[in-house]
């Protein structure tokens, strides 16, 4: 009875113990039993380098309770756990990460020629971006001077419309005063041709008069 109150207090000192990682020790495998003796069922037998969760330790019984990775309880002998992944296990890490690193030149080899690559790409495409840029500046370019001509011709339209214009008015006028000069023109023309038939009726009276007097004046001498 004695035994079974000490059990009692160190299991319930124990539980209090923050959990820790244990390793199944180096063997080929190891019993996870369902209570802390061997007479206890066992459960499942762990493989070498198993990683348990140590949920509590018995100094006494020599057993410990843990926790697998799929939840399962249960307790295993204490010497048959370690802190640390057994020689095996970290040997085989040891050469999985030498093979790693053996293999790293080579990926970083492999990541700087990609990486230059990209590099190449990007500088090309850089490029690319300079020359349309360019381009767009000469169109652009090309385009104000354009717009500037474009309000210089019709600047120079509106100035030509004005000239015609003020020569449209001159023409006129000087076709008015070419009328005005031709009625004027007309007029002596007429006024002259006038005078040439009233003198022409006026010799044609005077003529006959002179002609009958010079007869008269021969006849008289006879």
């Amino acid at each position: 009875m004695k035994k079974l109150l000490i059990t009692l207090v160190l299991l319930t000192a124990v539980t209090h113990l923050q959990a820790e990682t244990r390793f199944v020790t180096d063997q080929f495998k190891v019993t996870l039993r369902s209570g802390e003796s061997s007479t206890h069922k066992i459960t499942r037998m762990l493989p070498s380098g198993y990683e348990l969760e140590l949920l509590s330790t018995n100094s006494e019984s020599g057993y410990s309770m843990v926790k697998t990775k799929d939840g399962t309880t249960g307790y295993i002998l204490t010497r048959q756990l370690m802190p640390i992944p057994s020689a095996r296990d970290r040997l085989v890490s040891a050469e999985a990460k030498l093979a790693e690193l053996q293999e790293e030149p080579g990926r970083l080899s492999s990541k700087l020629s990609k990486l230059q690559d990209e590099f190449q790409a990007l500088t090309n495409q850089h490029k690319k971006l300079q020359q349309e840029n360019k381009k767009l500046d000469d169109e652009l370019q090309a385009i104000t001077r354009t717009a500037a001509n474009a309000v210089r011709i019709s600047n120079e339209r509106n100035d030509l419309r004005k000239q015609v214009a003020t020569l449209t008015r001159e023409a006129e006028d000087l076709k008015q005063e070419n009328r005005e000069l031709s009625n004027d023109s007309n007029q002596r023309w007429f006024l002259i041709g006038g005078g040439v038939v009233v003198g022409g009726i006026i010799l044609g009276l005077i003529l006959p008069s002179l002609r009958l007097g010079k007869r008269k004046s021969s006849w008289g001498s006879l």
